[in-house]
C-alpha cells in the first residue's frame, strides 16, 4: 500500500494514510477535541483507521491508556506505525465490531470514541476502493456501535460520537435505553447554513436532562472566498493547537 505523510495539530503529529483509500480530515481531530478526558483514563476507539483521533487525544491529554479496534488490517498496521512514531502507546485489535475479542470483552473503559462509517449505502453509491468504502459505507448498523460502545463503558463513562447530522434521530434512537445525560453539539460550517456534523455525547448511568448546544461555527463569512483559510479562531486553535471543542461536561 502506498501512503502518504500528513500533519495534524499544525505538524505537532505526523500521521501516515493510504494515498488510494479512506484519508482522515478535521473530523477525527473535532471528536478527539470533544472527549472530556483526564490523564490516568482508558480510551477505546471504535473503528480506529490509522489512530489519528486516539493521537490526537492522547496528544491534548498526557497518561490516556488508548485502545484501538480496526477491522481493516493495513489501516490497523498504520495506526500501530503512526504511535510509534509520535511516541504514543496506542494497542490496536484487529476486529470487528460484532465479534470483539474476548480480552476487550473483559475490559472497560472511562472513555469510547468513534467516527462511524457516514453513509447508508441503501441510498447512496459505494466507493470503488474497498479501504474507502468499509471506512465510509454503513455496513454495521449504527445501533450496534453505540450498543458496543455501552457495554465496553465502564460506570458514568462517556462514550462520544461524530456523524452527519441528517443521523441524528438514528444516533438518538440508538443512545436511547444504552446511554443517558446526552448532549449535542452542531457543527456548522458557515452562518446562514445548516449544521452538517454533530457530536454527540452519551453517558453510562447517566440522568440529566437531554442537551442541545449552540453550534459551532467553523468559517468565518458567509460563502467561500478563494483559497486562503478561513476557520474562526476557535476552530482554528482546535485543528492547529489541539485545544479542546467548548462541550461542557
Amino acid at each position: 500500500m502506498q501512503t502518504s505523510e500528513n500533519a495534524f495539530l499544525d505538524g505537532r503529529l505526523t500521521i501516515a494514510q493510504p494515498v488510494d483509500g479512506y484519508r482522515a480530515g478535521v473530523d477525527p481531530v473535532f471528536l478527539a477535541a470533544a472527549v472530556p478526558a483526564h490523564p490516568g483514563q482508558s480510551v477505546l476507539e471504535l473503528g480506529c483507521g490509522v489512530g489519528t483521533a486516539s493521537l490526537c487525544l492522547g496528544w491534548r491529554v498526557a497518561g490516556l491508556t488508548l485502545t484501538g479496534v480496526e477491522i481493516q488490517t493495513t489501516y490497523a498496521d498504520l495506526a500501530r506505525t503512526n504511535a510509534s512514531r509520535n511516541g504514543q502507546a496506542l494497542e490496536v485489535h484487529i476486529a470487528d465490531l460484532a465479534h470483539l475479542p474476548e480480552v476487550l470483552r473483559q475490559r472497560q473503559f472511562d472513555h469510547v470514541i468513534a467516527n462511524p462509517p457516514y453513509f447508508d449505502r441503501s441510498a447512496s453509491t459505494a466507493a470503488r476502493e474497498a479501504g474507502r468504502e468499509t471506512a465510509m459505507g454503513e455496513a454495521t448498523p449504527l445501533s450496534l456501535w453505540v450498543d458496543t460502545a455501552a457495554r465496553r463503558l465502564a460506570p458514568k463513562g462517556f462514550a462520544s460520537f461524530i456523524h452527519r447530522a441528517e443521523r441524528l434521530p438514528d444516533i438518538l434512537a440508538a443512545f436511547s435505553g444504552r446511554l443517558g445525560s446526552v448532549q449535542v453539539l452542531p457543527l456548522q460550517p458557515r452562518l446562514g447554513r445548516d449544521a452538517n456534523l454533530v457530536l454527540v455525547r452519551g453517558r453510562k448511568g447517566g440522568r440529566a436532562a437531554f442537551r442541545l448546544h449552540a453550534p459551532v461555527l467553523l468559517h468565518e463569512g458567509t460563502h467561500h472566498d478563494g483559497d486562503r483559510e478561513s476557520y474562526t479562531s476557535e476552530v482554528r486553535a482546535v485543528l492547529r493547537d489541539g485545544t479542546a471543542l467548548p462541550f461542557p461536561v
